[in-house]
């Protein structure tokens, strides 16, 4: 109560951003708040205030930054247990890893920092030149790179054998989306989503996925769907009936195979690089007639 009054906000409202960003509320008499509560409350309030941003976005946005926090501190936190549990590291002196964690703390926030802004100018660039009439929708490519027979895989492979597996594909995915210019939106274990502006270098993209992963012997091969056209941004996702597209072609995909839809093929049409072949039409969940298109190099 005494940071909400501090910070000029009424209770209710401080208990509903304060579960948004997904902490547990305390005890009445529960002495776990600083300062930086009560400026990170006060400012955040300050914001709808002043017509920077409504009620809805503040929901969004403490939502969206306290689950991406958690995520991040929770690697952050398992990355360093598992420092610590190295056997090559057994002599290590307790007090020298707590030392070594508090000397780490101040180089990540910088570093989130940094590389929180440069993303930000990177996604300013992206939607600020989008229509006025509908800033929220975009044209882009939106694919699924999804390993085949992970499931098995996973079952006859040791935890330390699957975790680097998990870690060289996610590795490999951020690198070569980057590459192409394209953002991964997410990744789920066995599969990871990304979108691309440019349909030719989304091509580009979803062929070396897959080629570095054949390249790796004993691993899984990869199969990726690509669908073209307009998306809901929100919250550093998208939406829509191509995000469904893709997905669908994904599954029907083989080992080693990159599908698209009609609108991606039409928009590579011209372009030298590539071949596409015409496949049946298919019936899955949601499309009747869903139009599938191989995609090669030449």
């Amino acid at each position: 109560m005494q940071v909400a009054e501090r910070a000029g906000v009424p209770l209710e409202r401080a208990n509903r951003l304060w579960s948004a960003l997904g902490f547990v509320g305390p005890g009445d008499d529960a002495v776990v708040f600083t300062d930086d509560d009560v400026r990170a409350l006060a400012q955040v309030a300050a914001m709808v205030d002043q017509g920077v941003i409504d009620r809805d976005a503040e929901a969004s946005l403490t939502r969206s930054v306290g689950q991406t926090m958690s995520r991040l501190a929770d690697w952050q936190i398992r990355v360093l247990r598992d420092a610590v549990a190295d056997p090559e590291r057994a002599g290590t002196e307790q007090g020298g890893m707590a030392e070594a964690v508090a000397a780490l703390v101040p180089v990540m926030e910088q570093m989130q920092s940094y590389v929180w802004r440069r993303h930000l100018a990177a996604a300013a660039g992206r939607l600020f030149p989008v229509s006025a009439a509908d800033p929220t929708s975009t044209t882009v490519v939106v694919g699924f790179a999804d390993v085949v027979g992970f499931t098995r895989f996973s079952r006859t492979t040791g935890d330390a054998e699957l975790g680097a597996f998990v870690e060289h594909f996610e590795d490999a995915s951020s690198e070569i989306v980057a590459a192409h210019h394209g953002r991964v939106v997410k990744t789920i274990g066995d599969e990871v989503m990304f979108v691309a502006d440019d349909p030719r270098g989304a091509a580009g993209l979803a062929l070396d996925l897959v080629e570095r992963t054949d390249a790796d012997d004993g691993f899984p091969a990869l199969r990726v769907g690509l669908a073209y056209g307009p998306v809901l941004s929100r919250l550093g996702d998208v939406y829509g009936p191509v995000v469904n597209v893709a997905a669908r072609l994904t599954s029907l995909a083989r080992p080693s195979s990159v599908l698209v839809d009609r609108a991606l093929h039409e928009a590579l049409a011209e372009v030298p690089d590539y071949e596409l072949r015409r496949l049946r039409r298919v019936a899955v969940r949601g499309y009747a007639r869903l139009e599938p298109w191989a995609l090669h190099r030449r």
